[in-house]
């Protein structure tokens, strides 16, 4: 898939997804939210597909919401789904954030609902919200605080500066920290070793970490229970500890 504002391509088991509006910083106006959620919507459609990584063009993550077409009525949000069809959307399938140069406001936002962050060394993460009278309402406000200490998080969310690609991996927002223009590269990497393992049971750790937020252990435990009771059931547990004992890499086929 693939059209003016987002390209999707699919590289391996990876759908490398590119918000291309680099004239605009890759800012996200109605016409990238719903672009960006058909490639979502791809990822977790096609079987051959395990693991998405979402980067910008050029060199920019994205700048987030694009204020000129805010001010004209136009909404980066998708109904149920968020920002840019992704801050509150629920996806089974691993999603990788490669981050280079400025992922402010709503593109930190989506780095945060990624589950992985590959960060250049000299990119910018900020929620300048606050600067115009707004509130990281994206998950920022939200997400933030659950990721780094309660009064680092207070003071990105408060004083609305950047962070640089360097100072995020210090802080254990970012998985990877690269040279400038690498991160891609280093992001399908990652991918590559999360889609040897199995896909039922990646979804698996994703629906268990959403269920056990915020809630009682026990709570937690239930939820998990439920999850493994199916998980035990499948064809892929089976290949798994077949694969083990035959001393073989498993073939995994989503069942």
């Amino acid at each position: 898939m693939s059209n003016n504002e987002v390209r999707a391509e699919q590289i391996g088991s990876a759908l490398l997804i590119t918000i291309d509006r680099p004239g605009a910083r890759n800012a996200v106006n109605a016409a990238v939210a719903a672009s960006l959620t058909a490639a979502l919507d791809e990822l977790e459609a096609d079987t051959t597909l395990r693991v998405g990584v979402l980067t910008g063009a050029e060199g920019t993550f994205s700048a987030g919401m694009d204020l000129k077409a805010a001010l004209k009525g136009e909404s980066p949000e998708i109904p149920g789904r968020g920002f840019g069809g992704l801050t509150e959307a629920t996806l089974s399938k691993p999603l990788i954030a490669a981050v280079e140069g400025w992922a402010m406001g709503g593109g930190f936002e989506m780095a945060l609902g990624c589950d992985l962050i590959v960060a250049a060394e000299d990119a910018k993460f900020g929620l300048p919200e606050v600067k115009r009278g707004l509130v990281a309402a994206g998950g920022g406000v939200i997400r933030l605080p659950k990721r780094i200490p309660h009064h680092l998080a207070m003071e990105l969310l408060l004083t609305g500066e950047p962070i640089s690609g360097r100072r995020a991996g210090e802080l254990g927002l970012a998985n990877r920290v690269t040279a400038p223009g690498e991160t891609a590269a280093v992001a399908l990497r990652l991918a590559e070793k999360l889609a040897e393992n199995a896909p039922l049971a990646l979804a698996a750790v994703k629906k268990i970490v959403r269920a056990a937020d915020g809630v009682p252990d026990a709570d937690a435990f239930a939820a998990q229970r439920q999850e493994m009771q199916q998980l035990m059931a499948s064809a892929d547990v089976r290949e798994g500890m077949t694969a083990f004992a035959e001393r073989r890499t498993p073939q995994w086929t989503g069942k």
